[in-house]
């Protein structure tokens, strides 16, 4: 097969000419290209008019003619299907458990459940169907239910952030988990497109057809079902307790999420190796989404084939600190994100359509522990204190402290809404929110809004912050061996963001595949799971 890259469309070109588009990049005739797909598209808005880039795999009727008049933009490709590795000699005596199902704990389960290991996954929040329920209560101003919220319950903390896809991982299990989610309900153009998401709405299904894949393979799911304690003898697993109850297993893969505070703090009584790790924090940044694709698109702006623009960006402050944006969320929402009582947590979501007045972004400064400390737990601590302050700035009653960008940038708090409207379900208040971080870190967002300005003009006039986000990665990396992917507890595979080895949804699930694959080379599955 060929990879064909640079095959160029204007934007009101058809897509059925794209056929032509390849032959004449190839120099055939068009009854010489027997087949294509596209593998990647992306959109070239740096001039006008502006058009499509395509990658697209062919294959066509003289390979080896082709290639002898090719250039650099035609290579050859032989791209190897995903096979689960054969299982290790050793057998276990009680199956697998996966601690988490989230995207490391699913791609682990469903992978452990195809090769007959019957995993028993333990998933501390509720099922979909109830924690969907749950985070609407809390959203329209309910109390917030611990076992269901964005952080945890089924699918995770990115069932709530639109199922965005992008990854910079060249790892090529990445197209695997892509493929896995078009055949669990998503939709096919996430194979190729450059910026791929699912929308909340959509991935919702996907996760449940998942869940019955697992189930289906003999697999058991326990909602509700928090690992409370390890059961440790002679530095190896042995077993687990939950909700009171001890379960015998000697391999378990924790993809436990960034937000497990508590199950942290139990692997670090039971000394598990694990280190402090940088992370970021900072505010959502909402604008107008009109404003965002008549600054990116120009006259294309609301262009049926565009969709709502998207825009990421980075800068280095005076102070050297990084100042990014992240997981920006076009035609979305800014969502009520706590996972326990006193706090206020910002994340942002998009449904598929993304057809929401507000673009939104994470707007974040990077920070180390030597701004929170080195000990394994303070980067927990440090968010937790930036959470309650925020929690207070907003009135103690879920409210999100806010304020608008001209306001922020010219050191006074605001006092009346201007033309955006903050989308935070819960309300806002609005405040100066200088007081809730540092000085350095006020001033990397300061100058990275103004740097930001730039090249989106209006985004340090019309935006509005609200605060606080915090959760964009984990504080804790669980150390674990490159080669087995073992923690320093024997049998016990860190997995995923919250282990700190991967961010996002897809390299999560990469994650969640290595650990599983890890699992299998070293042991053949129970015999009476």
């Amino acid at each position: 097969m060929l990879r064909v890259s640079q095959v160029n469309q204007s934007i009101d070109e058809p897509m059925e000419r794209l056929h032509q588009r390849i032959c004449k990049k190839l120099r055939i005739r068009e009854r010489d290209l027997i087949r294509f797909s596209i593998y990647r598209e992306s959109v070239d808005a740096r001039r006008r008019p502006i058009r499509f880039s395509y990658v697209v795999d062919c294959e066509v009727a003289d390979e080896q003619q082709v290639l002898r008049h090719a250039g650099t933009d035609v290579t050859v490709v032989r791209e190897r299907p995903f096979v689960l590795p054969a299982a290790g000699s050793e057998r276990l005596s009680h199956r697998p458990v996966v601690v988490g199902f989230g995207p490391g704990g699913m791609f682990a389960a469903l992978m452990l459940a195809r090769a007959g290991y019957r995993p028993l996954v333990l998933e501390r929040g509720q099922c979909l169907e109830q924690r969907v329920q749950s985070v609407q209560r809390y959203w329209q101003g309910g109390v917030l239910d611990p076992r269901g919220n964005v952080q945890f319950g089924e699918g995770g903390a990115g069932t709530f952030s639109d199922g965005k896809l992008t990854t910079r991982s060249k790892d090529p299990r990445c197209h695997q988990v892509l493929r896995e989610l078009v055949h669990f309900g998503a939709p096919k153009e996430i194979l190729y497109q450059a910026h791929p998401h699912i929308g909340t709405d959509i991935l919702v299904d996907v996760v449940r057809a998942l869940r019955e894949e697992v189930i289906a393979l003999g697999g058991e799911i326990r909602f509700v079902s928090q690992m409370e304690d390890l059961i440790v003898e002679g530095g190896a697993l042995r077993g687990v307790v939950v909700n009171g109850a001890r379960i015998d297993c000697e391999k378990a893969i924790l993809a436990i999420g960034h937000s497990a505070r508590d199950t942290f703090s139990l692997l670090y009584e039971h000394q598990l190796q694990m280190q402090a790790k940088a992370f970021a924090v900072g505010v959502r940044v909402e604008h107008a989404q009109r404003l965002i694709d008549e600054q990116l698109y120009g006259e294309y702006a609301g262009h049926p084939r565009l969709g709502a623009a998207s825009y990421r960006m980075t800068c280095r402050a005076d102070n050297g600190r990084g100042v990014y944006t992240f997981c920006m969320c076009p035609g979305g929402v800014v969502v009520p994100s706590a996972s326990a009582p006193g706090e206020v947590v910002v994340n942002g979501m998009s449904e598929h359509a993304r057809d929401k007045a507000n673009a939104n972004s994470a707007l974040l400064v990077q920070v180390t522990p030597q701004d929170f400390g080195t000990h394994p737990l303070d980067g927990i601590r440090y968010q937790q204190q930036l959470e309650h302050k925020a929690f207070l700035m907003g009135g103690a009653n879920g409210c999100a402290p806010a304020q608008y960008t001209r306001d922020f940038l010219g050191g006074r708090p605001s006092a009346s809404f201007q033309e955006v409207m903050p989308s935070y379900a819960r309300g806002v208040v609005l405040c100066d929110l200088h007081p809730l971080f540092d000085a350095s870190i006020t001033l990397a967002l300061e100058q990275g809004i103004r740097h930001f300005d730039r090249q989106i003009h209006g985004f340090a006039d019309t935006g509005i912050l609200t605060g606080v986000e915090s959760r964009s990665s984990s504080p804790v990396r669980l150390v674990r061996d490159p080669q087995t992917l073992m923690g320093s507890i024997r049998g016990l595979y860190p997995c995923g963001e919250g282990a700190g080895y991967a961010g996002g949804i897809v390299t999560s699930a990469v994650d969640g595949i290595r650990c599983a694959c890890a699992l299998i080379e070293s042991s053949a599955p129970a015999e009476n799971a």
